[in-house]
């Protein structure tokens, strides 16, 4: 009896801390998340010089057509799984069209945004607003193709010691393939 009750006591233990773990994953996951956005709304901010006034008007609107974004990416994303998964030809048919309708959505959504986001900026600043997101995404781009990740600034490599790249294996030393 003493045996079940310890081995149920660990695996208990063993599942609290499963648990534990899976939060401070989702955790940061989310900080990672919040660093991008927070690097992007500066960078944002920077590139248009928004005046007092504008920023008041600007932001709610963008902050709204970011989360219609993500949604519309989201949309996409899962029509694209399903379809991979289709089986038989009428059912990857409409699979075909639901992620059609995703993609239209999602341009619908950025084609409306420029229309909003001109309601409360000067063109010329809807304009740098576009040229600014772009120059972030390449930004992000270039740092993760350089092992930087998101929160890194500018520091180069990824603090991890380098695996060799294409380095062949020398005489005797053990392949790892």
């Amino acid at each position: 009896m003493k045996k079940i009750i310890s081995v149920l006591a660990v695996l208990a233990l063993a599942g609290g801390m499963a648990v534990a773990q899976d939060r401070q994953e989702k955790k940061n996951g989310n900080d990672w998340r919040e660093k991008v956005r927070a690097e992007q709304v500066a960078f944002i901010t920077s590139e248009l010089d928004l005046s007092e006034s504008e920023a008041q008007a600007f932001w709610p609107v963008y902050n709204e057509v970011q989360k219609q974004r993500r949604e519309a990416f989201r949309a996409t994303e899962e029509a694209y799984e399903n379809l991979q998964k289709g089986v038989d030809e009428k059912e990857v048919s409409q699979l075909l069209d639901k992620y059609i309708e995703a993609k239209k959505a999602g341009e619908k959504i950025e084609a409306d945004a420029v229309a909003r986001y001109k309601k409360v900026l000067p063109v010329n600043k809807v304009a740098k607003l576009l040229l600014a997101e772009e120059k972030f995404r390449q930004k992000q781009i270039n740092r993760l193709s350089q092992g930087r990740g998101p929160g890194q600034g500018g520091r180069p490599g990824n603090g991890r010691p380098s695996r060799g790249g294409n380095r062949q294996p020398q005489e005797n030393e053990p392949s790892t393939i």
